[in-house]
């Protein structure tokens, strides 16, 4: 179910958020979402808007597009297309629990880490990187550059 920004605070403290870009998606993202799954409450994804997405590189599927995607997955209960900031998010929602791969550990910003100390939310590192969009798109850029 795609959920509006006004919608978010009915969600407050019943539900585990994951967030990203989500481009490409590839199979450490399903990973991602079924680890966010186990810690027993649905599942709400905030999908980053394009701006975010074009400060890595060029977005190959629209927000929109990766919204639909994203709403398909069995881990997922409730997808945001946001429209703001992952702070932003995290003040409306309040979600019981911000779960983050364990890349993330050590380096999330302290705006997030603030959000959710003053929003009552427990950040819960997931080890479930097995890939990341960046490299997939720097192994696909060298292969464009290498000569069969």
């Amino acid at each position: 179910m795609i959920v509006d920004t006004p919608r978010l605070s009915e969600f407050r403290g019943a539900v585990t958020m994951v967030d990203g870009g989500f481009d490409p998606i590839h199979d450490g993202h399903v990973r991602y979402f079924a680890a966010a799954a186990v810690l027993g409450l649905p599942v709400l994804c905030n999908v980053s808007p394009d701006r975010w997405v074009e400060s890595k590189h060029v977005p190959l599927l629209p927000q929109d597009c990766r919204v639909i995607v994203i709403d398909a997955f069995r881990d997922i209960d409730y997808v945001h297309l946001s429209t703001g900031t992952t702070v932003e998010v995290l003040d409306l929602l309040r979600p019981r629990y911000y779960a983050k791969g364990s890349d993330w550990k050590g380096r999330l910003p302290e705006a997030e880490q603030r959000a959710c100390r003053e929003g009552g939310v427990e950040v819960v590192y997931l080890d479930t990187l097995a890939n990341s969009s960046s490299r997939l798109l720097a192994r696909y850029l060298e292969r464009q550059h290498t000569p069969i």
